[in-house]
């Protein structure tokens, strides 16, 4: 089996790290840099650096502080935010990224999926879905989660793993920031229908949901925010929790 990996999420705003609950209510929780520093030294398996305004202000991802993180790191490093082309998606790569991320563009523009598969290969390329569950239908959200889209979260993960995604980054809106534990049900729906990896993302608040989502679920990683940023879980306890639940971890 395939041992599961534990991603600390940095997202960023103005420069800062910043972390929400259910996408809004955003406040300051520290220096990326420093962060990154730091969960590198802890044993995280990767990281992801998402620029969370960067499509809402119709800009760019900020690269010099792409740059100044990659410095300090030598894990899997995945960058989104404002990723609209080839070329921007390539500066980010440039900058020190392995991976890009994309959410709103995608959806947008769902070639963009197939052209950067093509260019970075599959493996760079990471889709965001940002889920929310909505009239009985998980939905996909656009523009850091502010509009609703046609697309519900299964058919687009579908369509993303078609067009060359490597892989999902599953968020689910109603869990984030909560600390009440994954949306199993839908990430378990769509590990399972998919073949490539499901990182979960959204409501990590005690090493027991850890537990839940690599059991109940097909999720090949676990993304977390707070918990690490605020000091309320460490990687390495976490990673010795797991262990001693026989869960493969690296």
């Amino acid at each position: 089996m395939l041992k599961k990996r534990i991603i600390p999420c940095l997202d960023i705003k103005d420069g800062r790290t910043v972390k929400g609950v259910n996408f809004v209510d955003i406040r300051d929780a520290g220096n990326p840099v420093e962060l990154a520093k730091k969960y590198v030294e802890e044993g995280a398996d990767e990281l992801v650096f998402l620029d969370i305004t960067a499509t809402v202000e119709k800009r760019k991802t900020l690269l010099s502080l792409v740059e100044e993180v990659t410095v300090k790191i030598n894990i899997p490093f995945t960058v989104g935010g404002g990723i609209g082309s080839v070329n921007a998606a390539k500066e980010v790569i440039l900058a020190g990224a392995d991976k890009v991320s994309i959410n709103s563009a995608a959806v947008k523009n769902p070639s963009l999926v197939q052209e950067l598969a093509s260019e970075l290969g599959s493996q760079c390329v990471v889709v965001a879905l940002d889920v929310k569950y909505v009239e009985g239908t998980w939905r996909v959200f656009v523009s850091g989660g502010r509009t609703p889209t046609e697309w519900t979260a299964m058919d687009w993960a579908k369509e993303v793993e078609r067009l060359g995604a490597g892989e999902i980054l599953l968020t689910s809106m109603n869990k984030d920031g909560t600390k009440s534990g994954f949306s199993l049900d839908i990430t378990e729906a769509i590990s399972r229908q998919v073949n490539i990896p499901v990182i979960a993302s959204g409501g990590a608040g005690k090493e027991e949901h850890f537990v839940e989502v690599f059991q109940q679920t097909q999720a090949s990683a676990a993304l977390a925010a707070s918990i690490f940023h605020f000091g309320e879980i460490s990687i390495p306890n976490l990673k010795q929790y797991l262990k001693n639940q026989n869960i493969p971890i690296r």
